[in-house]
């Protein structure tokens, strides 16, 4: 009866050891808290996998928080983890570990809006020409392009792009998130986005203007013209095809899980 009893208690201890060993694993989300950027797609995924998390501000408070032991990780874009942690980063003490996610991003206009057509043409050249290539090799995110059909500019019967050059200056919602979109020594807004942003400024003939948004309000941004578009790698969720009018995706992405390195 004895040995019975220890064989019990052997098994018990075990699996006991076997669970806590699943719930030990960092990417699994057992037990840890993750920082994510409110209203983003690491949000979403978070609150799709049931992981507790804390919502800030932008992707680059969420690499804060795990830097300063806040949260113990957090929830980025591939591409943003690509410039930003790592040797030779801002944060060489971070690294990445899961992808949850894969998905593009696109750049966002009012519904009904026939900028996006626009802009979708502009892709379709400078893809074409070779300097959407050279770009993206500025920043590091030539591997990440989407291949850029051609296409033609369908003019709506209220023409957004009517509006904005009648008004001479198109207005771009962005965040700090590098290497979309960032200030560099001098303040001045660069990245990837930015300087795509400048081109089709520039075709359309007016200035263009950056403007840093709450990212949890974008689309109020947009549909009370504050802003003209959403351009700041911008995940095309079905949230946002339904409340934008999106381009086609430029760039390929994915949602990581960033930890302190071992």
């Amino acid at each position: 009866m004895k040995k019975k009893i220890a064989m019990l208690l052997s098994l018990t201890m075990v699996l006991g050891l076997a669970v806590t060993g699943c719930g030990s694993n960092q990417t699994d989300g057992a037990a840890m808290v993750y920082a994510v950027e409110a209203g983003s797609a690491g949000e979403a995924v978070a609150q799709e996998k049931g992981f507790e998390y804390n919502s800030v501000a932008s992707q680059a408070d969420a690499l804060m928080e795990v830097a300063s032991g806040t949260s113990d990780a957090a929830i980025i874009d591939l591409l943003m983890a690509g410039a930003m942690i790592g040797e030779g980063t801002s944060y060489p003490n971070l690294t990445y570990t899961d992808k949850l996610t894969t998905e593009e991003y696109g750049v966002g206009c009012r519904k009904g809006s026939d900028l996006a057509s626009y802009i979708n043409v502009v892709f379709a050249e400078t893809y074409a020409d070779g300097s959407l290539k050279e770009t993206a090799t500025k920043y590091g995110v030539q591997e990440s392009l989407v291949e850029q059909a051609a296409c033609e500019y369908v003019v709506a019967a209220e023409s957004d792009v009517a509006y904005i050059q009648g008004k001479g200056t198109l207005i771009v919602g962005i965040t700090d998130f590098a290497p979309m979109d960032y200030k560099d020594e001098n303040g001045e807004w660069i990245g990837f986005d930015a300087d795509m942003a400048r081109v089709v400024a520039n075709k359309l003939g007016v200035e263009v203007q950056f403007v840093e948004i709450d990212w949890d309000n974008k689309i109020m941004e947009l549909d009370s013209k504050n802003i003209d578009v959403v351009w700041n790698g911008m995940t095309l969720t079905d949230e946002v095809k339904a409340a934008m009018e999106c381009t086609n995706a430029y760039c390929n992405n994915a949602q990581v899980v960033v930890v302190p390195a071992e």
